[in-house]
């Protein structure tokens, strides 16, 4: 167990003037407040806030950054109030406190919404105090550490979001080891049984791979010493993660994955670090391809190494990074490492490009109002696998890898890319969906009368560029959508003797908007008409009295929209064969969307197609953030209606006889029908089995999946989508 005076000790080593008394009254602060309290491991909650001031000290940060980690369960978990700690501890350790605490004062449409919208905030006060988010990330890592007292659903939960999220966030703040530790907890906790085996493997090896990384070291610091370069060399098998990882993307076994290993050399100076490479490549043959410069080009995060792969004794394959003394403290401790924010100082000019990507996280929390679709955009750019590209004039631009032209012109500025028409890369014209490679020069064409297309969402690869195509094509469709609405009304409005020029002009329109449909005004009142959310007849009813409403013409004008959507003779019809029902709304032409074809069981929202009825998606569709909320319907499944719906399952085998015949019995045993059948083989002795078959709902599946898995030899089951509609969420 970590002590006070441990904490305070490190804290003095690395720190002569160091407010330690602070960190002392933090203590004893924080020991008061959770008395009596325990965590489900049975241990005193004392002893988190412990751990977590003790990682931070690990990190080198300040004593405020510290006493706050013995702090920041305090006003979540306790009594105690942000103005008492302001009142105990000052300003700044409040604004810190506050920026941790996990309560939410908002009210969330949904579980999703509310994770969402807290992560939203921690990017927000990241913003404000970068070390929010390192304390942050220590308190991650020590939940982490002590997952095992969680019930299995949380642990799966919080492991997810570490992976999904923490990690990433760690990486992109520079500290490696964190990142590093994250991923293989989470992994371990997420795949228990691949963990195991991959963790007993090396674990098997140990012996022989230690006798080969000191041989391996002892002829690189003979070479190194040949030269009259002073270096430190180290060895070491890469984490368990980062070896699944890649057996994972290169659907390999364990016995070919050939780099396992990787040896780093720590040098004074920057040229020492290319002297070294030359050594490195005169020793061994290095693989083509495997070469970076990340001291030429450093990350995002501030990283700088060299990274080459060359095949080692014995023809294995080895991983050898080089850097100087301060470039492996960047790469240990990240942005901690910055002095400015060990002192909690703003961002100056001279910094901003190592930050770009913090001002880039903030300037999409204020252009996306939805949570889960700034959370979507934050996920896209946390995982930067970086692409250099030159501007005509020969900046330098940097861009996550598979980023495409579009995005390369909304790098620039806005107005470029909502008006880029074309593009030349390397002088030769190119296909706007065409993905940048390192050193190209990229010039991008305009065209004043030329406009951003919804196809673009489908190959743009930033954040900032899918922003600023949604934000211009909502923008476009609710004009056009104000338009019409104005047209319907004014031509219904006409027929009781009201005119719609007159009720904007006098305001009654925009006060019936607010007080009677929570809209924000006129202009928001006849956009939902026009999309269709809104009925002329329910505005009327507001207006006149019911008496003098025609019968005949209590028609909602959402229903005539939609009624030359009505299907001829059942496909689709709520009248008999539609297993799906839409909110206020009775024969209207449904159909399920092929970017996630739900079936029964899957939680459902519908879509206002124009000219195609309802679209109806699952709720985690990934397609589902580009469109405009307002055209989004309540949908539900017909409990009464029972239906059978086609699936596309993917099975990935060994590619032996007899295994094909097995598969489709365990799907009959299953109970379901077989409509089509395609099979092909892989590399690695692998063959890949897709079938369509016929089910009555998710459970039905789930059934047949695991009646699959059960036959040897299966390596993967898993649900695949019917057919592809990226970027066409209709």
């Amino acid at each position: 167990m970590v002590r006070l005076e441990d904490i305070t000790e490190r804290v003095g080593g690395y720190n002569s003037s160091a407010d330690l008394e602070l960190i002392r009254k933090a203590y004893v602060f924080s020991g008061v407040v959770h008395q009596g309290q325990t965590r489900l491991s049975g241990e005193p909650y004392l002893d988190h806030p412990l751990e977590v001031a003790n990682i931070l000290t690990g990190l080198k940060m300040d004593a405020e950054s510290v006493a706050t980690g013995l702090l920041h369960d305090t006003v979540e978990d306790t009594h105690t109030t942000i103005e008492k700690i302001e009142e105990t501890f000052g300003a700044e350790i409040a604004s810190l406190v506050d920026g941790l605490t996990k309560l939410s004062r908002i009210t969330f449409d949904s579980k999703e919404d509310h994770e969402a919208e807290n992560f939203r905030k921690m990017i927000l006060a990241m913003g404000k105090d970068i070390r929010v988010i390192v304390i942050k990330l220590a308190d991650r890592l020590h939940n982490m550490r002590t997952l095992a007292a969680l019930p299995q659903p949380k642990r799966i939960k919080i492991a997810r979001e570490t992976l999904d999220i923490y990690a990433p966030l760690a990486n992109r703040l520079g500290i490696g080891w964190m990142k590093t530790e994250l991923e293989d907890l989470a992994f371990m906790y997420l795949e228990p049984e691949k963990y195991a085996s991959l963790d007993e493997r090396l674990l098997r090896d140990s012996d022989s791979r230690a006798d080969y990384i000191n041989n391996v070291k002892a002829i690189i610091e003979e070479k190194l010493a040949g030269h009259n370069i002073s270096g430190e060399v180290s060895g070491r098998a890469k984490h368990l993660y980062s070896i699944h990882k890649k057996m994972r993307e290169q659907d390999v076994d364990f016995e070919n994955i050939y780099d396992i290993l990787a040896f780093r050399v720590i040098v004074k100076t920057i040229s020492d670090c290319y002297g070294v490479l030359g050594v490195i490549h005169s020793t061994w043959k290095p693989v083509p391809g495997r070469f970076k410069d990340f001291i030429a080009l450093p990350k995002g995060n501030m990283y700088q190494s060299l990274h080459t792969t060359v095949v080692g004794p014995f023809g294995l394959r080895m991983e050898v990074q080089i850097r100087t003394e301060e470039m492996h403290r960047i790469a240990e401790y990240g942005i901690a490492a910055h002095w400015k924010y060990k002192e909690g100082r703003e961002i100056e000019t001279k910094d901003e490009e190592n930050f770009a990507w913090l001002r880039q996280l903030l300037e999409w929390q204020r252009d996306l109002k939805d949570s889960a679709e700034f959370m979507e955009s934050v996920k896209v750019d946390l995982f930067p696998d970086e692409v250099f590209v030159f501007t005509p004039k020969g900046a330098i631009k940097e861009f996550p890898f598979g980023a495409t032209t579009v995005d390369f012109a909304y790098g620039i500025h806005t107005d470029i890319g909502n008006r880029c028409a074309g593009a030349r890369v390397n002088g030769k014209m190119v296909p706007l969906r065409y993905q940048l490679g390192n050193g190209d020069v990229v010039e991008i064409i305009t065209a004043v009368n030329h406009h951003p297309s919804k196809d673009w969402l489908g190959f743009v690869a930033t954040a900032r560029a899918k922003t600023r195509i949604r934000h211009w094509i909502k923008t476009e469709e609710r004009g056009q959508s104000i338009a019409l609405g104005r047209e319907l009304c004014d031509r219904e409005f006409g027929k009781h003797g009201l005119e719609l020029g007159k009720l904007i002009k006098s305001g009654e329109l925009d006060r019936i908007a607010k007080e009677q449909f929570g809209l924000q005004g006129a202009d928001s009142f006849l956009a939902s008409i026009g999309y269709g959310k809104v009925s002329v007849m329910q505005a009327l009813g507001k207006i006149l009295p019911p008496e003098k409403l025609a019968a005949n013409q209590k028609v909602s004008t959402f229903r005539r929209v939609l009624d030359r959507f009505k299907p001829s003779s059942g496909a689709g019809a709520k009248s008999g064969s539609s297993p799906v029902l839409v909110k206020g709304v009775g024969d209207v032409m449904v159909r399920f969307a092929k970017c996630c074809n739900p079936l029964p069981g899957d939680k459902i929202a519908g879509f206002i197609t124009h000219g195609q009825g309802v679209a109806v998606h699952a709720v985690v569709c990934a397609n589902l953030l580009q469109v405009d909320k307002d055209r989004l319907v309540d949908v539900a499944w017909d409990k009464k209606e029972k239906v059978t719906r086609p699936v596309r399952i993917e099975v990935v085998s060994k590619n032996e006889k007899g295994l094909l015949a097995d598969m489709t019995n365990a799907i009959k045993a299953a109970d379901a029908n077989i409509a089509s059948a395609e099979i092909k083989s892989g590399e690695n002795n692998r063959a890949i089995c897709n079938f369509e078959v016929e089910v009555n709902d998710l459970e039905h599946l789930k059934t047949i999946i695991k009646s699959l898995q059960k036959i040897k030899k299966v390596i993967k089951v898993e649900r695949a989508a019917k057919g592809h509609e990226s970027g066409n969420p209709a």
